[in-house]
Formats: structure tokens, sequence, C-alpha cells
């Protein structure tokens, strides 16, 4: 499998490529921003993307969807308990002083434990609230890869001080939902360096 992580964006948001080799189908994760990167990427290895996955709303993730899903015509998947913050994508872009995006449509509704494909490439559905309402992982089995949006970081957790976040909730997210798999699964976050779930089970203060 292909697995490229760029940081798109004002913000570094952590955009995912994902590509089969073989069928040399793919799935980008947040493409909050940098489209023409993304696609320079894709066409470095003769990709064509079928999904466009969204792990939460806020304007580093989702921003550049729609510009992607034009020109690709791949459709936008996002947890539709998370449609309350994606009405706020001009509140957002006020917050950082941004260019406020087009309106996002969303195709399909990610779905707690919703089984994702692309070519070989599988992923779960992992329904994690905390940082907002509908913030999703998606956890690659068979490469023990979790794609962790803005829920788990290099030694943090998502910020839960923003509309639709919960300290408690998160906590409970990351208890029964992610620390509940194996150590050794790589962590790719929504923003920052990628990590391994021991060691954050180890020395992350705030999974204590």
């Amino acid at each position: 499998m292909i697995h490229k992580v760029l940081p798109v964006g004002a913000l570094q948001c952590n955009c995912s490529i994902l590509g089969d080799e073989i069928t040399h189908e793919a799935m980008v994760v947040d493409p909050g921003d940098d489209i023409e990167m993304i696609l320079q990427e894709l066409a470095a290895h003769a990709l064509k993307v079928k999904q466009i996955v969204i792990t939460h709303a806020h304007i580093d993730h989702v921003g550049g969807a729609m510009k992607l899903k034009r020109l690709t015509g791949a459709p936008i998947l996002l947890n539709s308990k998370d449609s309350a913050l994606l009405a706020m994508l001009d509140t957002q872009a006020s917050w950082l002083g941004l260019e406020p995006p087009e309106k996002v449509v969303v195709d399909q509704d990610l779905e707690d434990g919703a089984q994702l494909r692309t070519g070989q490439i599988s992923a779960t559905i992992i329904h994690t609230p905390g940082h907002s309402e509908g913030s999703v992982c998606l956890y690659l089995e068979a490469q023990q890869k979790l794609i962790a949006g803005d829920t788990l970081f290099m030694g943090s957790i998502g910020r839960t001080d923003l509309p639709g976040g919960s300290y408690e909730k998160i906590q409970k997210s990351l208890h029964e939902r992610v620390l509940v798999l194996p150590d050794d699964t790589e962590v790719i976050p929504g923003h920052g360096p990628i990590t391994y779930l021991g060691v954050e089970r180890e020395s992350n203060p705030f999974l204590k």
C-alpha cells in the first residue's frame, strides 16, 4: 500500500493519501488545503481518487474537499454528527483570519463501524467524539495504522474547548475505542509527528 502524509494548509493538517498499488485506486483523508500538492502526489503514483474521507468538520481538515471532489469526481464522506460544525465554516474561517471556503456537500455518512474499501485497502470507521461530536478515526488493521484525526497526538490529545467538544467524551473515546487497539499500531495524528499507540499509552500525560 502507498501511504503518503502531506502537511497542508496554514495549520499543517496531516492529509493522508492511501493508494492501492495494484488497482491504483486511492482514498484521500482530510484534504484541508493545498489541493495542487495533493494532485501532484496522486499523479506521481498514477492514483485515481475514489473516496474523500473527512475525520471531522474543522476547516483545516475539510477546507479543500470540494475542490478535490470537483477535480476528481470522488464522493465526500463525513460523520453526520458534525453537520452543525460543517455549517459553521464561515465562522471557523473568521477565527483563523482565512477566506471562507465554499459550502461542502457531503455524499455519505461515516457511521461507526462502517467498512471503507478502496481497491484492496480496507479501513474501519471508529466514532471517537470529544474533539467534535462527529470525530472519527480510520483503523487499517492489515497495515496496523490508525488515522486519528484530532483525537490523539504525540504527547497530547485533541482540544475540547471548541463547539461540539467535550473532555469527558474524548477521554471515553480514547480509553474505550482507541487504547483497546494493539500497542504496535502506528498513529497518524491530524497534526504533527507520527507515533505509536504503545508509546502514547506509556508516556502521554493525557492518557494517565
